[in-house]
């Protein structure tokens, strides 16, 4: 698990330790005591296909009924995470959220400053194609992480000295992320009106002021099950086949 690291300096006026409690969640269930039984998409669609925003930040796949709701608190920038996806992704999506068993909500938790001119992109097209983007995004994490990195003092104080509504545009240019994204279809134009939009990053500083406060998240990845903490029970070995016995024993094969 990686650690939650204090947000630089160069993008806060970001309140992260002003933020009011929310009411607890009210779609928690009791886990299911047996299989759960399969549940038919809509018309021409896969549950895989269906995607949507939720209230606490997060984006969900798959059956927004579904007896067994997946909770992921992750990090774009976090190589567990990108670890998990690369091992997990496919599997759970196939067994489980195809099925209409289990839904998979991501919610973003932001570890650092890079964090969030990421996720404000991976996010930029809305709900449908974050899963997929943020795929790419991880798949390429060493490249774009590698560049923020290794910023030069030259360019750190460049973004020292840039207004935030043009802060995590810039940031987004030096880290080779604006490419990356237009070559997956984000228009020049919409990028800067989603790198722009500063209560967007605001949110994502206070949801993960949330998740720590009142959820105990203090790392990535971070996962609930019908908003019960869910342990890893060997943290030397690999999270995505844990997981997925432990989904497999509540869902059934």
């Amino acid at each position: 698990m990686m650690s939650r690291r204090p947000v630089a300096a160069l993008v806060i006026a970001l309140s992260l330790a002003a933020c009011s409690k929310k009411a607890a969640d009210t779609n928690a269930a009791p886990l299911p005591s047996g299989p759960v039984a399969a549940v038919a998409p809509p018309a021409g669609k896969e549950w895989t296909d269906v995607a949507s925003m939720t209230p606490e930040g997060g984006v969900r796949m798959g059956n927004p009924d579904a007896p067994i709701k997946l909770v992921e608190y992750a990090s774009l920038t976090c190589p567990h995470c990108k670890d998990f996806t690369a091992e997990g992704a496919e599997p759970i999506q196939a067994k489980f959220v195809k099925t209409g068993k289990v839904s998979w909500e991501y919610r973003p938790f932001v570890l650092n400053s890079y964090d969030i001119p990421a996720f404000l992109l991976t996010r930029c097209r809305g709900a449908e194609p974050f899963f997929k983007l943020a795929e790419q995004a991880y798949a390429a994490q060493a490249e774009w992480v590698g560049k923020a990195m290794a910023l030069t003092p030259a360019q750190q104080a460049d973004l020292q000295g840039t207004e935030q509504a043009q802060l995590f545009k810039k940031m987004a240019s030096y880290m080779g992320l604006d490419a990356f994204f237009r070559a997956r279809g984000i228009s020049a134009a919409d990028q800067d009106k989603c790198l722009s939009d500063v209560s967007a990053a605001e949110a994502l500083a206070n949801n993960t002021n949330i998740a720590t406060t009142e959820k105990n998240v203090t790392g990535t990845p971070t996962f609930f099950i019908n908003d019960e903490l869910w342990t890893v029970p060997n943290t030397t070995s690999p999270v995505a086949p844990q997981l997925i016995a432990r989904l497999t024993a509540l869902a059934g094969s």
